[in-house]
């Protein structure tokens, strides 16, 4: 199947064969056509799979083809959790509206509040935000939703997992008219709030799973190695990147600090590497995308702010240095490797705080995970065996019960209680009065 088998609007395939877009992948296949009809979509795909284009072109393809519904509002609104994901998404709608007559903004938090109201008052057609900074908008006046045609939520499971329910359900209300396209895309569409608020946002949505996010990806090698402590860590780390051919390297950590404290030790031994934070300002944190993007840096060490909607071909590697706490997270991270075919490889290192991530990890991709081994660097953790039942406890029950049933059995019945009457006394319930013989009157003659 190609791109012009699905029914788009010429002008958008000519802009797909100028990037030389030929072939739509599965979740292309299965999710543009469903849009085109104008049906609700709660879909799911493995991250990589290039879902992106599966909302943009639909949402664009409606726009050329209908008429708007409001002169000011905008037509498509597509929500990401991240400020990393929403510019990524940004940079792939601006691509496709390449020969448009559509202009489109980004609405992210850490950016001036009043030049997004300028932008906003220039009445863009679509506009790419995070769930937050919108509601901010929303609340000011500075947005209308009104009139708009199609919702897009990606990422919804890690919208939710960061808190942003009522975000999301102020934006819906905001919107909130039957002629409303919504489009969600999540990681997995077992996730309990994914499909209360997909209940909440959509009309009979049609469900499409394109490969289960579980399922083993097979151009990324994955390597597990045990840790004693922090510094054991940091030695299997440089040997890691010691031996590996890489072209560049993204590290995952579980703290600002860490992410801190690694990018030192690393520019001390002159790797050329950056930190990216939370805590950073949206023009230090796009600085440093940027850089890396262009290859300034080998090496980017960060939290989970960068799990997704990163897509670089240079990364090779993608090291774990703390497991993370969501399991759904470490295919997320492993998936900034081995994209658009290229060949991967992800390393994690698993210390005594790692291990209940770790055994999550394992259930969660349904494999036995083996360990790998440092010539030099072999520690003396070995896992953390499951507690074995506390037998005494279990003693104790089985004797405490024993005796209450052995209680109940000797137990004596109670006594029956006599309801007659005796010389005219109602005994009842509550007396009872033994029973008496009366002797026979005698005559005193």
């Amino acid at each position: 199947m190609q791109f012009k088998d699905l029914g788009l609007d010429n002008r958008l395939l000519k802009t797909l064969n100028h990037f030389d877009f030929k072939k739509p992948t599965t979740i292309q296949q299965q999710a543009i056509p469903v849009a085109i009809a104008g049906k609700d979509l709660l879909a799911s795909s493995k991250t990589g799979s290039g879902k992106t284009l599966a909302f943009v072109l639909p949402m664009l393809h409606k726009s050329l083809k209908s008429k708007a519904f409001s002169a000011k509002d905008p037509r498509g609104l597509i929500l990401a959790p991240t400020r990393e994901l929403a510019k990524q998404v940004y940079g792939e709608l601006r691509t496709m509206l390449g020969g448009l007559s559509y202009d489109a903004t980004l609405i992210v938090g850490g950016e001036n509040f009043n030049d997004q109201v300028k932008a906003l008052r220039r009445y863009p057609k679509f506009i790419v935000a995070t769930p937050g900074r919108l509601a901010d908008h929303l609340e000011h006046r500075s947005l209308y939703l009104d009139g708009l045609e199609t919702l897009v939520l990606d990422e919804a499971d890690r919208m939710l997992d960061l808190g942003f329910a009522p975000e999301l359900r102020r934006i819906h209300n905001a919107a909130k008219h039957r002629r409303r396209q919504t489009l969600m895309f999540s990681a997995t569409l077992d996730h309990a709030e994914v499909n209360d608020i997909a209940s909440e946002m959509q009309n009979e949505p049609k469900r499409i799973a394109v490969g289960v996010s579980n399922q083993e990806h097979k151009d990324i090698t994955q390597k597990f190695y045990l840790c004693d402590h922090l510094d054991h860590k940091e030695a299997i780390l440089l040997r890691v990147l010691e031996e590996a051919e890489y072209r560049q390297v993204i590290i995952f950590t579980a703290t600002r600090d860490d992410t801190e404290r690694l990018t030192a030790k690393l520019n001390e031994l002159k790797l050329k590497a950056v930190a990216l934070s939370g805590n950073l300002n949206q023009t230090q944190r796009n600085t440093i995308m940027s850089q890396f993007e262009r290859a300034v840096f080998k090496i980017l060490v960060t939290t989970d702010v960068a799990s997704r909607g990163l897509d670089i071909a240079n990364v090779t590697h993608v090291i774990n240095f703390d497991m993370p706490k969501h399991t759904e997270e470490y295919v997320h991270r492993v998936g900034r490797t081995g994209r658009a075919g290229n060949k991967g490889d992800a390393v994690s290192l698993v210390g005594p705080k790692d291990w209940d991530s770790f055994k999550r990890v394992e259930t969660y991709l349904q494999q036995d995970l083996a360990f790998s081994e440092l010539e030099g660097l072999k520690g003396k953790f070995k896992g953390i065996k499951p507690r074995k039942p506390d037998m005494r406890n279990k003693n104790n029950d089985y004797r405490n019960k024993k005796a209450k049933t052995q209680a109940k059995k000797v137990a004596k019945k109670p006594a029956k209680r006599d309801k007659g009457f005796y010389q005219n006394v109602a005994v009842g319930d509550s007396v009872f009065i033994p029973k008496k013989k009366v002797a026979p009157k005698v005559d005193d003659e």
